[in-house]
């Protein structure tokens, strides 16, 4: 079976390590619901969609801005702030936790308009960490992001990359403290309040297989 003809077939999990091209990516009409979906170097990455302890405090997080947006009087400069985004860099697909526009006075097109900030909640693995530590900081800020924020329920911050005058900034909040951005006037966030519905959620431990394996 051609590469061509398998990329017309449904695609799901057993997708994932096919080669592909941004073109035929983008084209992608027929797929499995349950799973994210990325291109990453001209290869199809399947991942399981993002567990409670990542859904909970990004649907808080929504709700603050959606609140900022429809009662600040300054809330009007948020165009859309989105979950479960994908975000065009150059040949790569990355799918994001949740996408901010800002400014454009209009609904954003997701495929041209690069979204003013990203946020990413970071996942158990580690692999994945590092992927939204390292590579997608790399990647948001190539393509115009402005901050990119890394929620981090296991270390208990938030980490903002900022483009600034000066040049690339970084912070790092604590649990205990707020976070307000120039970006998003009179928006104030309370890192505890998104920890607090993560922790609704603690990691499930893997079962032992008889022997000392874990399944």
């Amino acid at each position: 079976m051609s590469q061509e003809i398998a990329i017309r077939r449904r695609i799901g999990l057993r997708s994932s390590g096919m080669l592909m091209t941004p073109e035929e990516f983008d084209a992608i009409t027929d797929f499995d619901e349950r799973f994210r979906y990325e291109l990453i170097r001209g290869v199809l990455v399947v991942t399981p969609p993002p567990g409670n302890g990542e859904v909970d405090p990004n649907q808080e997080l929504g709700y603050l801005l959606r609140l900022h947006q429809d009662n600040h009087p300054q809330g009007v400069v948020i165009d859309k702030a989105l979950p479960e985004q994908t975000i065009p860099i150059g040949d790569n697909r990355r799918r994001c936790d949740r996408a901010i526009w800002i400014g454009l006075g209009r609904v954003p097109d997701p495929e041209k308009d690069v979204p003013a900030v990203v946020i990413e909640f970071v996942s158990a693995a580690r692999r994945d960490q590092r992927r939204d530590y390292e590579e997608k900081r790399r990647e948001y800020l190539a393509i115009g992001v402005r901050e990119y924020w890394i929620i981090d329920r296991f270390q208990r911050i938030m980490t903002v990359h900022r483009i600034s005058p000066e040049g690339l900034v970084t912070l790092t909040i604590k649990e205990t403290e707020t976070y307000e951005t120039p970006l998003l006037p009179g928006f104030t966030l309370p890192l505890a309040r998104l920890l607090a519905k993560a922790d609704d959620w603690p990691p499930k431990r893997r079962r032992r297989r008889p022997g000392g394996g874990s399944q």
